[in-house]
Formats: C-alpha cells, sequence, structure tokens
C-alpha cells in the first residue's frame, strides 16, 4: 500500500526487498525473488556509486514551469549542468525550449551548526522573484537530513506565502543504497502536492511515465484513437495535476513507475495497464490489448495489431539476417535491462548476458504480469548470464573479459566507455522511447547494425588503453570477490 499521509516514500530496500548485487542467473534470480529470500550483501570496495538524490534530480530538473531549491551544499546541484542539453528532447518531442530552473540553498559548516531554514526561505523566496514557477521542489540531501531541518513544516509555510506548491522531496542519499528510490520520493511529491481529484475523467487519456524520450506513444496509440500524457520530465503542471483524470496508467518501465501507477490506482482509481512494456513484438501486442481493455478499444486492438505484424515481417526479417551470429551483453538499469533482453531475443541475437544496475525482488502491487523479469525468463527462457551490480566499473570489466561480446548495449551515458576500452562497439540506448514498439524494435535492429560498422574504430580504442587496474585484480576469476564481506 501506498501511503500517501506519510512524508516521504518508503526505500526500496524495505519495500520491494531492493538488493544491489547478485550474480546466477535469469530464471535464479527471479526464482529467489519469489520469496523474498535476497539480502543485500556488504561490499568490501567500492569504486563508485550514484544516490537517490541524482535520480530525484532527473525527474523534477525538467518539468516545466518549475524551480528546483538543492537544500545542500553547492555540489550536490552539479547534475544540473548535465540538464542543459534538455531541448535536445525538446525538439525530438516536437515541443518548445524551456529552462531549467535550479538554485542551491549552498549549505556550509556553520549551517550544519545552527540549522540551514532560514536559507531554505531566502532561497524560495529569490525563485518565485527570478523565475515566478508554477510550483516548487525543495530536495533534501544527506546535509540537510543529517542536522535534521524541519522541511516539510518550512515548505507548508512557503505555500501559504508564496500562494504556489512547495513540494518536499525527501530524497537524502544516505537513507537507501538504491538510488530510484529518488525517483519514488518524487512522485510521492507530486501525489501529495500537485495531483488532485478533480471529478473529471478523459476517457481518451493514457498516462505514459517516461524519461526525455521522443513522441513515439502517440503514434503508437493514434490508432486506437487514444491521447498521450507524457510525464514528468518535459511535462507541465497542469499535466501533473490530470494524472487522477486519465482512463489509465502505463510506464516504460516498472523501476521507474510502478509506485505512482499503484498510487494513483488507490486512490482516484486510474487502473494500472497490467502488461510488460511495449519492447519487442510480443510484449507489445499485450501492453495494447491491455491499454485497449481499459479503455474501451477491444473491437479495434486485434485488427491494429495483424497490420502491424505483417508491417515489420519483412523488414525484421531482413535486420535478423543482418545481426545473425552476434553476441551481445546488456548493462542497463533494473527492469529496461529485462526489456532489451527481450528486443535483443527478438532481433534473433545471442544475448549472453546482462548487468542491472539494482534488482526489486517484488514490485508495487506486486503483480507477475508486469515483473519484466518474470517475463522475460518465460517467454524465453533463462539467460545464463546474469548479475547484478551498482555501475561498479572493476566488476563489469572483468564480466566483459570473460563474455567477449561483439557489441554491448548501455542504458547510461558514460557507461559505453567501459566496453570501448576493451574494442567492444558499445552503444548507449539513451531515448528509451524509440525503442518502444513495433517499429522501436526495427529501430533498435537498425542501430545495432551500424554499431558493429564500427569495429575498426573501437579496436583503435583497445590498442591505447592502458588498463587501470593491477595484475592482481586482472588475475582474478571473480568479478564479485568484494562482495559479501570477502576480504
Amino acid at each position: 500500500m501506498v501511503n500517501l499521509d506519510l512524508a516521504s516514500a518508503e526505500v526500496r530496500e524495505r519495500r520491494l526487498r531492493s538488493v544491489i548485487s547478485y550474480n546466477g542467473t535469469a530464471k535464479d534470480l527471479a526464482e529467489k525473488s519469489k520469496t523474498k529470500s535476497l539480502s543485500i550483501e556488504e561490499r568490501s570496495f567500492g569504486q563508485c556509486s550514484d544516490c537517490s538524490q541524482t535520480c530525484a534530480q532527473v525527474l523534477s530538473y525538467v518539468v516545466r514551469e518549475v524551480a528546483v531549491i538543492e537544500h545542500s551544499p553547492i555540489g550536490c546541484s552539479a547534475p544540473a549542468a548535465s540538464q542543459l542539453i534538455v531541448n535536445v528532447a525538446n525538439k525530438a518531442r516536437g515541443q518548445k525550449p524551456q529552462s531549467v530552473n535550479v538554485l542551491s540553498t549552498n549549505l556550509t559548516e556553520k549551517d550544519t551548526v545552527y540549522g540551514g531554514i532560514e536559507k531554505l526561505n531566502e532561497t524560495a523566496r529569490e525563485a518565485k522573484r527570478r523565475f515566478n514557477p508554477k510550483a516548487i521542489f525543495v530536495q533534501s540531501s544527506c546535509a540537510s537530513g543529517i542536522i535534521g531541518d524541519d522541511i516539510e513544516t518550512a515548505t507548508d509555510n512557503l505555500q501559504k506565502e508564496l500562494g504556489i506548491p512547495v513540494i518536499p522531496i525527501f530524497c537524502e542519499g544516505f537513507k537507501s543504497r538504491i538510488w530510484s528510490t529518488g525517483f519514488d520520493a518524487v512522485f510521492h511529491g507530486v501525489l501529495r502536492k500537485i495531483v488532485t481529484n478533480t471529478g473529471k475523467k478523459q476517457p481518451d487519456l493514457v498516462t505514459v511515465f517516461n524519461f526525455e524520450g521522443s513522441d513515439t506513444f502517440s503514434p503508437l496509440l493514434a490508432p486506437l484513437g487514444l491521447r498521450v500524457n507524457y510525464v514528468m520530465p518535459l511535462a507541465e503542471i497542469e499535466q501533473l495535476k490530470q494524472l487522477s483524470e486519465a482512463a489509465c496508467t502505463a510506464h516504460i518501465c516498472e523501476t521507474l513507475a510502478t509506485y505512482p501507477a499503484k498510487a494513483l490506482e488507490q486512490y482516484y482509481g486510474v487502473p494500472e495497464v497490467k502488461a510488460p512494456p511495449p519492447f519487442g513484438i510480443k510484449w507489445t501486442d499485450e501492453w495494447l490489448r491491455e491499454v485497449a481493455k481499459l479503455t474501451g478499444k477491444t473491437d479495434l486492438v486485434e485488427d491494429y495489431i495483424s497490420r502491424e505484424h505483417k508491417r515489420v515481417e519483412e523488414p525484421l526479417k531482413a535486420i535478423r539476417e543482418k545481426l545473425k551470429g552476434k553476441r551481445l551483453y546488456i548493462f542497463a538499469g533494473d527492469s529496461y535491462a529485462h526489456s532489451i533482453a527481450n528486443m535483443l531475443i527478438d532481433l534473433g541475437l545471442d544475448l549472453i548476458g546482462v548487468t542491472t544496475l539494482h534488482h526489486d525482488q517484488i514490485t508495487d502491487g506486486g503483480h507477475e504480469v508486469t515483473n519484466s523479469l518474470l517475463n522475460l525468463v518465460k517467454g524465453h527462457g533463462n539467460v545464463e548470464n546474469f548479475s547484478v551490480c551498482n555501475k561498479q566499473p572493476y566488476q563489469v570489466y572483468k564480466i566483459l573479459q570473460k563474455l567477449k561480446p561483439d557489441i554491448m548495449i548501455v542504458r547510461h551515458m558514460n557507461m559505453a566507455v567501459l566496453g570501448a576500452k576493451l574494442g567492444i562497439p558499445s552503444m548507449n540506448d539513451g531515448d528509451v522511447n524509440i525503442s518502444a514498439g513495433y517499429d522501436g524494435l526495427l529501430r533498435l535492429g537498425e542501430r545495432l547494425y551500424q554499431a558493429t560498422k564500427a569495429q575498426k574504430l573501437y579496436r583503435n580504442v583497445a590498442r591505447h588503453f592502458i588498463t587501470p587496474y593491477s595484475d592482481w585484480w586482472l588475475a582474478q576469476e571473480n568479478p564479485f570477490y568484494f562482495e559479501g564481506g570477502a576480504k
């Protein structure tokens, strides 16, 4: 159950029994997850990681018409610079340019002693003066959380003073090792402070929770006479308010948005699309059928699916022939890695390994039909080399050394370089939306084919790469040597 009476969302370790380390097979992981028997292992060495505040920033920075306040030291606002490319995404979706409005309270050592609430109040007033936003997100940090600043009361008072929603987002990095908890923190704040029961329903409106992707869901649903409400990045405040009015709620992956989907169903009666995400032929079929059922379009969907199968049949055969014999490895976020795996199998490729950044043993709502790992195993069988690793380059380096894939697919910037240094063509699937639906499968296949043409470039890169790792580590067979307290 989602409890919006609480100030913050329950962290994933407790709510979903999430883990950041595993080494085995997809089938074994799926079976152990059914009984929630996996536990978070201690790591005696860690090279790097992200935090939940970063994931909160990914969603909140690029909502239109808002300002974001980081109640933190200035360094926690560094990710704002990476969001300055937001208008590339706006152009891809055919939307107007927007600004990224971020301020920091710039907590100092003195503030950690005397408190930073007055700084927060001053920063909020400055945000209102400078940006005139329709809402303000106030994100907590490790520093503000440790000193115990009462952000909840402060934002309530600021909301009365400024006359706009001032939404606390509790995303302190130390609270959870699962950085996706930051997604939940933002959605929790939006559901508490922005979404309202308007009493209206729009029977042709489908909410799609996604990132900054292209507008590919509109043409996917248009033949059924349906419209798409994309949230949260690039959305306006009015679009967030309308979440309670949609006919149903869908998402590109369970990692991102089963939490708000569960809350919208629980509090506003908006049903979640209980189907795997629309990546690959069969999953797209199932997703469309479920959307059609929830929107009263079942009379249209089977003919639509049949037409699409015939349309992509020949192009799909051609792409499969181009990629025949290629061995691929995936390094991506939890659910989306499963979706990519499903598409690769549809493309006839040899999937030799998958590493996800974390793993939720259950999903919000607990529906097996929305569990992408279970769907992958049920539909395609086992993946022998399956692991979970929270972005530890020293581990991924060893995995790549062992598997030696022809192509590597990643889902985050700065990770493709791990494959490039070993001479492996590496593709960052940054715009998730373009891989959705029937055309998305064709696009993914073509992009993979283009990546294979760059083999000579990657070999040249590998020739000049000097590994930073010791001979001792390079000689170790087990990439997970430091897991479980190993010394």
